[in-house]
């Protein structure tokens, strides 16, 4: 002002003309522009925080030609919290005062959120966070937790004080892909080097529940060899991938690590020996491979965070990852104990797409394994949970997975496979996807292509926890197709590892029935009833096959060890 207030105040009705338009097309209303400030509310959190973001991109580059002495920076913090709306429309509150003291914490140019804020945005926005600490606010009693969210500040980046220790970076972890080196020293290599992690990075932003560091931020590291922990705390990552590609002649050989960014323990390691072909096929299978294996690792890693906290600290992710682990027991109480944890995450959270989807996977995993005692009450809520996660996220592969399942139970196998092949589509290195896809082919009888997609899934992560399910339900492909030697072969691969899942030895009896093996199909079924008394019988009634014919024709084999 003290320089050129005409300009100053052409430059300050400019912004906040930016700001007006902003908030009105997410819905919000300003509400004063008492000095320099600019107060505004909006009915939706994710709305609110989506207009700060924009509105600072805006005024960026409006300051883009303009004299850093003559730019009008703002300073933006976003709340989500009551207030007291009066006559006149001006608002006061616990929730106004926050969100100016959280204004005050910005850098200039930058965004902060309160906690409330980011435990209702996170996932949703595709933007990082900085957590910046808890800090005590003039007039409020208790501390608030602060958290800086976009690209922060212009001029400058958290300050070391500001920045969060390791232990507090996501309640929500991001992963970041450090640039694989070329240890080959051949420049003509490093193309195939870069194109190996830009794949991989996209590859991992596919799968829903955990956010990927950009790869902008990422390649500023190439070519160091950075402090692990070090990186975690400037790209705000929990955990970091990274690896390095050598070649000689006609082989290459690729590793890859995972590393918990907050201990800098190795979760995962594994190197790839392959001979040079089609380097894109090459690309394709390392990345599918790296990929499959390293985001189920991620969310093992964080099922066992959220297993050690106390339930109070919890929030929906947590509740979300802690029901996954939960699930992993495939027990009927583990069954229970994960419904109970995806509603509690719902509960927080009611628009959070990964949840609802876990919810539907416990009622279709009550359904699979014959924990259900009303089959159609199940039915009916493992598609009504499915359809919501899809409604609520239409892009995560997971959601589509849970409801192609879901339609199978109801007999829409049409709907089933269309459901699965979206599921593939979106996600094509994850193996449960594969799975699914692999079950929908087999129930409409296409056996063979069943087959190959269960393969794929088997191949593309080795360690995959359901591979029980995957061999089981392979063997019953191979049962469909009256293969009744590999079927029992398929059945028996799985079952020094996982001799108590009863459907395979459900499976194995039957094809030991269909070849006249009757004591030791017999047998089998003992160990059925065994594991879970009364399974032989509840199982007799399902019906997995769209043809009634191919459904008999399975149990027939169970009959005749059972009759003989």
């Amino acid at each position: 002002m003290a320089l050129d207030d005409t300009a100053t105040v052409a430059a300050l009705n400019a912004s906040r003309a930016i700001f007006r338009d902003h908030v009105a097309r997410h819905d919000g209303r300003v509400v004063d522009t008492a000095g320099d400030s600019v107060l505004a509310s909006f009915g939706s959190i994710i709305e609110a925080v989506k207009c700060a973001l924009l509105v600072q991109d805006a005024l960026a580059e409006v300051n883009r030609d303009v004299a850093e002495d003559r730019r009008m920076r703002f300073r933006i913090g976003v709340n989500i919290g009551d207030v007291i709306e009066q006559d006149d429309g001006t608002i006061y509150g616990d929730g106004v005062n926050i969100a100016a003291r959280l204004e005050g914490l910005a850098q200039p140019g930058g965004v902060t959120v309160s906690g409330t804020a980011y435990d209702a945005v996170h996932g949703k926005i595709d933007t990082a966070f900085s957590f910046l600490g808890e800090r005590e606010v003039k007039n409020i009693p208790d501390p608030v937790r602060v958290y800086q969210i976009g690209n922060g500040a212009e001029d400058a980046s958290v300050t070391d004080a500001a920045r969060a220790t390791v232990t507090e970076i996501f309640a929500q972890p991001a992963v970041a892909v450090l640039p694989f080196d070329n240890m080959s020293g051949d420049p003509e290599q490093e193309y195939f080097v870069d194109g190996l992690t830009e794949d991989i990075i996209t590859a991992l932003s596919v799968w829903r529940s955990f956010p990927v560091i950009a790869r902008n931020s990422t390649f500023a590291y190439k070519g160091q060899s950075p402090d692990i922990r070090q990186v975690g705390e400037e790209l705000g990552a929990r955990y970091i991938l990274e690896g390095g590609v050598r070649k000689s002649g006609n082989r290459l050989r690729i590793t890859a690590q995972l590393i918990d960014a907050t201990t800098g323990h190795h979760l995962w390691a594994e190197r790839y020996d392959r001979q040079v072909e089609d380097i894109f096929d090459l690309q394709d299978e390392i990345t599918h491979r790296i990929t499959a294996i390293v985001a189920p690792e991620v969310e093992r890693a964080e099922q066992r965070r959220s297993v050690a906290k106390e339930p109070i600290n919890l929030a929906a992710w947590e509740f979300h990852q802690r029901g996954m682990a939960m699930l992993e027991k495939f027990t009927k109480q583990g069954d229970a104990e994960a419904r109970d944890y995806f509603e509690r995450a719902i509960a927080l959270d009611p628009t959070y797409a990964l949840a609802h989807a876990g919810l539907a996977s416990t009622y279709n995993r009550d359904l699979m394994l014959e924990f259900s005692d009303d089959r159609a009450d199940a039915a009916k809520q493992a598609f009504e949970a499915a359809s919501k996660a899809v409604e609520l996220d239409q892009t995560d592969s997971y959601a589509h997975a849970m409801l192609s399942i879901a339609h199978m139970w109801p007999d829409r196998y049409d709907a089933a496979v269309i459901e699965a092949e979206r599921t593939v589509e979106l996600n094509p290195s994850n193996p449960i996807a594969l799975a699914i896809l692999g079950t929908a082919l087999d129930a409409v009888g296409r056996h063979d292509e069943a087959i190959a997609r269960f393969d794929q899934a088997i191949q593309v992560n080795p360690r995959d926890p359901r591979l029980h399910i995957y061999y089981t339900t392979m063997a019953r492909a191979h049962l469909g197709a009256k293969r009744y030697e590999e079927a029992a072969s398929t059945a028996r691969k799985i079952m020094s590892e996982r001799p108590d899942f009863p459907h395979a030895h459900y499976i194995l009896a039957s094809a030991l029935g269909h070849m006249g093996q009757l004591a030791e199909a017999r047998t089998e079924l003992e160990t059925c009833e065994r594991l879970q008394p009364g399974y032989v019988e509840r199982r007799l009634q399902w019906q997995p096959y769209q043809d009634p014919e191919k459904s008999d024709h399975i149990h027939a084999g169970v009959r005749a060890a059972r009759d003989a």
